[in-house]
């Protein structure tokens, strides 16, 4: 019997194989088996409403009304933000809005100008 190797992002034994990939069951992590030291996890494509890719310090568009979370203000569809900054987590976009101040947006209320 062959021994699987650990999971190369948290070193868990319990490594399996599913098709020609492996997959750690703690960690939900998938890799090819003899791609030694390289880099394998692709960079987080952010696309807007339409699909094209957004990049830090692109301008966009609002495309619908937003409430603004603990606040009675609404972010109109049409307004412009500039200067984006792409980030992880359950928004993607930090930015600053005109007359709102910092905000969190997500890419699927945005289209690229």
């Amino acid at each position: 019997m062959t021994t699987l190797p650990n999971c190369p992002k948290c070193n868990s034994e319990y490594t399996y194989e599913d098709g020609n990939q492996l997959v750690c069951p703690e960690c939900a992590y998938e890799w090819v088996p003899g791609v030694e030291g390289a880099e394998q996890e692709e960079e987080k494509v952010f696309k807007d409403a339409n699909g094209n890719m957004l990049q830090d310090g692109d301008t966009v568009t609002v495309i619908k009304d937003l409430k603004v979370k603990g606040s009675s203000s609404v972010v109109k569809m049409g307004t412009k933000v500039k200067n984006i900054r792409l980030v992880d987590g359950d928004h993607d976009i930090d930015c600053k809005i005109d007359g709102f101040g910092p905000m969190q947006l997500k890419t699927e209320f945005v289209k690229k100008i």
